[in-house]
């Protein structure tokens, strides 16, 4: 058996070609995608087919070769496990009930839980079926602070004031909250792994909206217990820990909750980058706007990454998820740059 690529570099090996896929790599951008998101009903419609889930996720890795298929689905599925009312508006993005404090915190349940959350893992064992060994699946989850500021704003959110209030008027009640939404993602994460997922990515895609004295409590504190329950379950699944925006504090972060690897965003220079990676395997950090503008700006933007980073163990990828108008000529230049 080949063992991946991705595997090999988050197991700390240095290769001569790093691996390379990207966040949002299914999506819209695919001309495939937009033809069956078309006929798939509601967004959640489409991350609940198995049919139609795995395809999405299969077709990047189809087009482009990708040294890892990532599980298509959404962060926001664990509310949705937990019986919350969950859809998705053109313009909008994502619509749920707001929570308003601990009287309206879900009860875990698992077997119902597990119950709504099958088709996604029946998603998994699909696409590893189809998959060979040289390319890795991903699975993922939302970290517990993001899925919260979705689920407590009732949505998307520019200031997260409903959440912070929360977390600083009320930390034995928002702890009850956050405390679910760590049994429920190591319950969604361990039935993703058992599906077939070989590695599990941790979203926490507002992490930069804590500030430092919420970060530890609610950022790290959550995630950390998560690694360690999953490494109990599981200690040869590498996690990548993705703490959007949390800039300088991100070393602290990696150390504190013992994630396998560091997935960075372009806010990350790529100095500090270096140092984080002397600890463990990092990804990153390609801004998607560089890829949008392809041409000498794309490939002088690759070489830096390559040129800063190719000493160690490191997964090349964006630092965060392509955009929906990115050119298909502007990623196929890519992954020869990078492989080239």
């Amino acid at each position: 058996m080949t063992q991946s690529l991705l595997l090999r570099a988050l197991a700390g090996e240095t290769l001569d070609t790093p691996p390379l896929w990207m966040m949002r790599q299914a999506g819209r951008y695919l001309p495939e995608y937009r033809e069956l998101r078309a006929r798939a009903g509601s967004f959640v419609d489409l991350c609940l087919s198995p049919e139609m889930a795995a395809e999405v996720t299969l077709q990047p890795i189809r087009r482009y070769g990708f040294d890892a298929a990532i599980l298509f689905s959404d962060i926001l599925m664990v509310p949705y496990g937990l019986g919350r009312s969950l859809r998705f508006e053109e313009g909008r993005g994502p619509i749920l009930e707001p929570i308003k404090d601990r009287s309206g915190i879900p009860v875990l349940d698992p077997d119902t839980f597990i119950a709504r959350l099958a088709p996604i893992c029946e998603t998994v064992a699909r696409v590893r079926s189809a998959l060979g060994p040289e390319t890795a699946l991903i699975g993922f989850a939302g970290a517990p602070w993001t899925v919260a500021s979705y689920m407590v704003e009732g949505g998307s959110s520019q200031d997260f004031a409903a959440l912070k209030l929360w977390a600083y008027s009320d930390p034995d009640g928002f702890s009850v909250l956050m405390d679910t939404l760590v049994d429920a993602t190591v319950l969604y994460l361990d039935q993703q792994i058992r599906a077939g997922s070989q590695v599990v990515k941790l979203f926490d895609s507002w992490a930069g909206a804590a500030p430092e004295s919420l970060f530890e409590k609610w950022v790290v504190q959550p995630t950390a217990a998560i690694v360690r329950r999953l490494a109990t379950l599981h200690p040869d699944i590498p996690i990548i820990g993705f703490a959007r925006g949390a800039g300088v504090m991100t070393r602290g972060y990696g150390a504190a909750t013992g994630v396998t690897a560091l997935a960075l965003d372009s806010g990350i220079p790529l100095a500090m980058a270096c140092a984080l990676q002397a600890e463990r395997p990092v990804q990153g950090n390609l801004d998607p706007i560089a890829l949008v503008a392809g041409g000498d700006a794309l490939a002088a933007e690759t070489d830096r990454i390559l040129d800063a980073l190719s000493g160690g163990p490191f997964v090349f990828n964006l630092g965060h998820g392509i955009l929906p108008h990115t050119p298909l000529a502007h990623v196929e230049a890519l992954v020869a740059r990078v492989r080239g």
